[in-house]
């Protein structure tokens, strides 16, 4: 997937501890290592402006992309 989540490089660039984050956030540590792996499908606008705001950041300090030509073809019927 061209989109990767970069949160564990900025957690360390300020020192912290995920748990911490986690804690300040409002959100379970489980909860918190699945987005951090890039293991969720989406995350909620309120919980990704909690993380900016205890991390002193924007949205795209969060995330990264990688074009893929394939993401612009229609999406498959589930």
């Amino acid at each position: 997937m061209p989109v990767r989540v970069t949160l564990d490089e900025l957690i360390v660039r300020k020192g912290l501890k995920a748990r911490d984050l986690a804690r300040e956030v409002g959100l379970s540590e489980t909860q918190l290592s699945l987005f951090r792996s890039g293991k969720v499908k989406g995350i909620r606008f309120r919980t990704l402006a909690r993380l900016c705001a205890a991390l002193d950041c924007r949205p795209g300090d969060l995330l990264d992309y990688a074009f893929d030509p394939a993401d612009l073809e229609p999406a498959e019927e589930e």
